[in-house]
């Protein structure tokens, strides 16, 4: 369980909270402490404008178009700050590991988004959705899913 040594930084992630958390105690006993939260602000909760609209062909007949929607864009942009932020403080050596904690859509675009210099400080991805589970819970998760696989003697 190297993965999670001391001093290791996890952040948990989805496109609109991100939890940043800091193992105290060794990796045989992960203890996580959360040192900050990060939350997008709530955007307008309707759309501004209807879908679009084009012909089918037929007289008379017209489909809805469905557009990007404003929520995939605004996580975008969240998952983006995010980068911004966890590229500044590696850059600046504020951590030496990360573990990042979040579902497969949003660890591609944090993949995408980060600089090669903290990429390589990632000793570990989880691809699952934790944002809002109790901190036991987390540290149970990442024990199991962090264990080297062991081999039969």
């Amino acid at each position: 369980m190297v993965a999670l040594a001391q001093g290791t930084w996890v952040i948990i992630a989805d496109g609109e909270k991100a939890l940043f958390m800091e193992n105290i105690t060794d990796a045989e006993d992960p203890n996580l402490v959360v040192v900050s939260v990060e939350e997008q602000d709530k955007p307008i909760s309707r759309p501004s404008d209807r879908a679009g609209r084009r012909n089918d062909g037929g007289p008379k007949q017209k489909s809805a178009i469905e557009e990007a929607t404003w929520k995939d864009h605004a996580k975008s942009l969240f998952v983006q700050d995010l980068a911004d932020l966890l590229n500044r403080k590696g850059l600046k050596g504020a951590y030496k590991r990360l573990v990042l904690v979040a579902s497969p859509q949003v660890l591609g675009l944090l993949r995408r988004r980060l600089h090669s210099e903290v990429l390589t400080k990632v000793v570990a991805e989880v691809d699952k959705t934790l944002t809002n589970h109790p901190l036991h819970k987390v540290e149970q998760v990442l024990r199991n899913s962090l264990q080297p696989a062991r081999r039969p003697v």
